[in-house]
């Protein structure tokens, strides 16, 4: 069932308005996956700014663009190590008639030579270090050898031979990485060469995650007739920490109007909550009735999503609350799908998920009505990449997550698929 469309006021409705959303009279079809994505990012705005010590800043997203104040490197230095010399003093040198030049000093990382270079003179240099002024170029040790006080260069050199110069990697002024960038390894070592010590980021989300269900049982639990292990408790806050956001775990809830509206309620000063499990239409799912009491205003109920049909999302102010299927693959699949993009968007990163198109590697039967979003593992094949599915693809079949590449996503409107046929595929971080 879909209600309304976008994202609704962010001021807390009054109880009975929200209640007013659960009108059957007002249900519809479900919404189609995508626009559902939309309409969750359109209430997913970044959090607010801090600043991070640089050390504890990976896996976040910078607020503003790092520009360099200087340049790196900050000086000319050497790629090899040799000797500095003028490449004009090379000029016909070679192994059977090596050029002899006198050798005046030494220039280490981090203590550059301290005199010039003049005609016919060189400075021993090691690489990285600075390449003393009067020096044009860098005579690898390979090629030179040292007898009584001179450098004998067996090999011509052309002006710049392994000198690396002053910010020919980032020039001062130089916008080195855009607002929104995810800060990998690779980026925190860049801003270190900037000499950034702290970054402004976007707030990390907080995400209270809560289980629904009496049947639910910890993994060290005695099991008993009808129990079933609480594995979205483990799942669910793991795909939360991997979205670089901050995961509280509650629960199980157990299936009770009261408990229910109890934990909810006490979930609602995060940014973000999740329960998995309860929004469905049993006569025990208490989920969104609780909501409607607490003022959480419903944008919509029910996405053409298999597995993850019974999807809920609305908000009340600025928290987002998602309501995902109980089954582990299903919410799984609608945390992916809806959450993940929300919570890049409320740590200020770029929300769109990484995709590619494949070829299905065998037929997938598929009945019109819902977007599929299969479990697959990618192969490189000769004609490029191939999707394999999972030959269990049951919500209830977690297994059928591991080990998965990606998600095709296989359109509402389609019918069977046969081998071959090209789809989109949705990859699966494994950061």
């Amino acid at each position: 069932m879909q209600l309304g469309g976008g994202c609704p006021s962010r001021s807390s409705p009054p109880p009975e308005a929200a209640a007013s959303s659960l009108d059957p009279v007002r249900a519809s079809k479900p919404i189609e996956f995508e626009q559902a994505r939309a309409a969750v990012l359109e209430c997913a705005a970044p959090l607010g700014i801090e600043r991070v010590a640089l050390r504890e800043a990976l896996g976040r997203h910078l607020a503003e663009d790092a520009v360099a104040a200087e340049p790196v490197p900050a000086d000319d230095n050497s790629a090899m190590d040799g000797f500095a010399v003028r490449a004009e003093d090379t000029l016909g040198a070679r192994a059977e008639a090596p050029v002899a030049l006198r050798l005046v000093g030494e220039s280490r990382a981090g203590f550059p030579a301290r005199d010039s270079l003049g005609a016919g003179e060189s400075i021993a240099i090691s690489t990285g270090a600075v390449v003393p002024a009067g020096a044009d170029a860098v005579v690898r040790v390979e090629v030179a050898r040292v007898e009584d006080g001179r450098v004998l260069v067996a090999e011509e050199v052309d002006t710049g031979r392994d000198v690396r110069r002053a910010g020919e990697d980032i020039r001062p002024g130089e916008a080195v990485l855009g607002a929104g960038t995810r800060l990998g390894p690779a980026e925190l070592g860049v801003l270190a060469s900037l000499g950034a010590t702290r970054v402004a980021c976007p707030r990390r989300p907080r995400v209270h995650v809560l289980t629904s269900g009496d049947e639910l049982l910890a993994p060290g639990e005695k099991m008993r007739p009808g129990g079933v292990r609480n594995s979205n408790a483990y799942s669910v806050p793991a795909l939360v920490e991997r979205a670089a956001a901050e995961a509280v775990v509650a629960g199980p809830v157990a299936d009770e109007l009261a408990a229910t509206r109890t934990a909810i309620e006490a979930a609602l000063d995060s940014d973000v909550v999740v329960i998995c499990g309860g929004v469905s239409v049993g006569e025990h799912d208490h989920v969104k009735q609780a909501l409607a009491e607490l003022g959480v205003e419903q944008s919509f109920w029910g996405v053409a999503l298999k597995p993850g049909k019974p999807t809920w999302f609305g908000t009340r102010g600025s928290t987002l609350v998602f309501g995902l299927p109980g089954n582990p693959v299903s919410a799984m699949v609608t945390f992916v799908l809806l959450v993940r993009p929300a919570l890049v968007a409320l740590a200020g990163g770029r929300p769109e998920s990484p995709r590619m198109t494949a070829r299905l590697a065998r037929d997938y039967e598929k009945r019109p009505g819902r977007t599929h979003a299969a479990r697959c593992r990618l192969e490189l094949g000769e004609d490029g990449w191939l999707a394999h599915p999972f030959e269990r693809q049951g919500s209830h079949v977690l297994t059928s997550m591991v080990g998965a590449d990606c998600l095709a996503l296989l359109p509402t409107a389609s019918g069977p698929l046969r081998a071959g046929d090209r789809v989109e595929v949705e990859l699966l971080g494994r950061e």
